[in-house]
């Protein structure tokens, strides 16, 4: 064999060891890519926090109805001038408080002194001209029954006598009514409270009826509620109610005291009136809302959020091996479930759930059937938060 067959040789077998070599690794690449290429295309099983979660419970469930609306006192007045005059002197500020019967205005009351000498001098002459009919009547018996006068003069100074008595007594009417008009210039507290408006100042003149100040008794508060009329017949009177305030951080128990016998004209809703308990930063006109405590059941609940309504029927996701399962649900009454010191809202679940079932809350967003989930070690054992 000659040398250079040899090193032709020589070379082949470097070559063919050398593809061989780059085979196997373009076929390791390859096994390689399809597998990361299978991982990825593999869905990823979403990861849950304790609060994604809750687990259908048996519970007390308290059916509850939101109410809303504003707080006014029970006894308020607004004052208004009994009499046309110039105001004189305010004795009171926004805030002041007052008792009952309180002087807290003055009206200008000099015209009215005076109507009332003049009523009280017209009545005086009346009562002179009725002294003077008198004893001409009693002059005038004794005349007819000695014969010196008629019948008929007798019967004239009767009726000049009759007229004199009558005229004496619209004086006094009209005395009367001045006395009346002097009192009114004096302005009095109907009743104890606070001063929640001054409208006005002295100087300005007032005509009759004009509003002067307004005082609220802020010891008796109700919150004044419009209910729909499906939902009215389930409220009585007595019903405890829970209320957050504006401006209040603490709840304010309150109870149903009273409930119109007619409907609101236009929404056709129903007024209510819960009387608030007492409180020293209640103040009318504050806005609140609550819930007055219907009934108390126990029942099959779930989370309010847990509920979904983007189908034709409502739904629920539950967790079953690992994967979420939709289950229509058939709801029942709404209300609070207390669970561990808290107070949460619930629904009754009469079908589709049972209990101790794990469902999905509204936090883990939208999902369809058949996800695959990773629950935590220790899921919510509780009703709505």
């Amino acid at each position: 064999m000659t040398r250079r067959l040899r090193i032709s040789l020589i070379l082949l077998a470097v070559v063919l060891v050398v593809a061989g070599i780059a085979g196997r690794s373009f076929m390791q690449r390859k096994a390689q890519a399809t597998a990361a290429a299978g991982a990825a295309s593999a869905p990823m099983a979403i990861d849950l926090a304790p609060g994604d979660v809750a687990v259908a419970t048996r519970a007390e469930m308290t059916a509850t109805l939101q109410v809303s609306g504003g707080l006014r006192a029970v006894n308020s007045a607004v004052l208004r001038a009994k009499v046309a005059a110039e105001v004189k002197e305010v004795l009171v500020r926004e805030g002041d408080r007052v008792q009952q019967g309180q002087l807290v205005l003055r009206l200008d009351d000099t015209e009215y002194r005076w109507r009332l000498r003049q009523a009280d001098d017209q009545a005086a002459a009346a009562r002179s001209q009725l002294d003077i009919a008198q004893r001409g009547l009693a002059n005038n018996k004794a005349l007819v029954d000695q014969g010196f006068i008629s019948k008929t003069a007798l019967d004239t100074s009767v009726s000049s006598a009759a007229g004199a008595d009558a005229s004496l007594q619209a004086a006094k009417a009209a005395s009367e009514l001045a006395r009346k008009s002097v009192s009114d210039s004096l302005v009095r507290a109907p009743l104890g409270g606070l001063v929640s408006q001054r409208l006005v100042q002295p100087g300005e003149r007032v005509g009759i009826d004009a509003k002067l100040i307004e005082i609220v008794d802020l010891s008796r508060i109700e919150l004044e509620a419009a209910v729909a009329p499906e939902e009215v017949s389930a409220v009585r009177v007595g019903q405890p109610a829970r209320l957050q305030i504006d401006g209040l951080p603490d709840v304010i128990g309150a109870r149903v005291a009273r409930i119109n016998p007619s409907t609101q004209a236009g929404t056709r809703a129903v007024t209510i009136y819960l009387a608030v308990d007492a409180h020293p930063a209640l103040r009318q006109g504050l806005f609140a809302r609550g819930q007055i405590e219907l009934a108390r059941k126990a029942a099959l609940v779930v989370p309010v959020s847990a509920v979904r309504f983007d189908q034709a029927q409502p739904y629920v996701l539950v967790a079953e091996a690992g994967k979420a399962v939709q289950r229509t649900v058939s709801l029942g009454t709404r209300g609070d479930v207390a669970l561990g010191g808290a107070v949460e809202a619930a629904v009754e679940i009469t079908a589709g759930v049972t209990e101790g079932q794990t469902v999905l809350r509204a936090s883990v967003g939208s999902l369809r059937g058949g996800a695959l989930l990773k629950l935590p070690a220790r899921p919510a054992a509780s009703a709505p938060r």
